[in-house]
């Protein structure tokens, strides 16, 4: 990691004057909208976490436009602030965050050849000793995510999963590539370790008892919303942390693990679910988990004009960025 003086001059630019100025020290509805307004990098050489923009969403089964997400949580990230006010964490003070820009793709019609471009993507940002933080995008993407992760550690990875579905069921309309799907397609290739998997706030979705069995079945930590209610945020965070241990963790948030009054704008909402304040609670409870990386998915601003979705799916990002930024500055 850089030293504190290497970290602030990162975040510093000049403008057409030559004058030097910190884009995240001007107004916020100022400059070009980048995640968190950081800076926007393609040398991962002067990065330390690298927020990445994966703008697909060919493995949706109902309603599309998730492809659209990265883009307009890049635009309310914007009002993130640059300090945890709960817990104190400056991530920007922590680690250089970037903006790496989005996931380029050479066919996206073709779901086996943009799962690759997805991992080729990933697989040069591990390669740099970036960690991740990707913002989708359906969750069908976290699958060549893990399996070029998985590529840069010695042992299967432990997962935290906090969704509505289980996303382990099996094939659908002939393809296995679909974002009810990845982490069956991961544990089957050995890319996580199933006994280290936790799903958190699952209750609902289609083939949902051949999901349902097939994690129940394979070991993974499965807790229900009903579970969630009856235990705690508290409580379920230090399931968490059980389960993973101190193995190579990724951390994935399915928007619609929320209840769908904080995320109306995702493909497949399922009432009942999480409060946002419980989802804040439960992420900044995990503080200390060796993270690798992680997620935040299926954001589709076109289902929600009013802009409440990608607020909260930039939220979370935050929530998460100040939990990678952590590990970071602990290494």
């Amino acid at each position: 990691m850089a030293d504190k003086t290497d970290i602030a001059s990162f975040y510093k630019t000049k403008n057409i004057l030559g004058e030097s100025f910190n884009p995240m020290h001007t107004s916020r509805f100022s400059e070009i909208p980048s995640f968190m307004r950081a800076p926007v990098v393609r040398d991962l050489s002067q990065v330390d976490i690298g927020i990445i923009g994966i703008p697909y969403d060919g493995g949706l089964t109902c309603r599309t436009g998730a492809r659209m997400g990265p883009r307009e949580v890049r635009n309310q990230s914007s009002m993130m602030r640059a300090i945890n006010v709960v817990t104190g964490v400056r991530p920007f003070e922590l680690a250089r965050v970037a903006d790496i820009g989005d996931v380029h793709f050479g066919n996206m019609f073709t779901l086996d050849e943009a799962v690759l471009d997805i991992e080729r993507y990933y697989d040069a940002v591990a390669a740099a000793d970036v960690l991740p933080l990707g913002i989708g995008g359906d969750h069908s993407v976290t699958y060549p995510i893990l399996k070029a992760l998985a590529n840069h550690h010695d042992e299967p990875l432990a997962v935290i999963h906090i969704d509505s579905h289980t996303d382990t069921w099996p094939a659908y309309q002939g393809s296995k590539f679909h974002h009810g799907a990845p982490f069956r397609l991961a544990t089957e290739e050995g890319l996580i370790d199933p006994y280290k998997t936790i799903q958190i706030g699952i209750r609902g979705g289609q083939n949902f008892a051949d999901g349902l069995n097939y994690s129940s079945d394979k070991g993974m930590r499965v807790i229900s919303i009903e579970e969630f209610d009856d235990l705690g945020w508290r409580e379920v965070a230090a399931e968490a942390r059980r389960v993973v241990g101190n193995s190579p963790t990724y951390l994935t948030f399915d928007i619609d693990g929320l209840d769908p009054v904080y995320a109306p704008g995702t493909g497949t909402p399922e009432s009942g679910g999480i409060t946002m304040r419980e989802a804040q609670r439960l992420l900044r409870e995990l503080r200390g988990v060796n993270l690798i990386g992680g997620d935040m998915v299926e954001v589709s601003p076109p289902l929600d004009l009013s802009g409440i979705t990608a607020l909260n799916g930039a939220t979370i990002a935050f929530e998460m960025l100040c939990l990678i930024a952590e590990q970071v500055s602990s290494a």
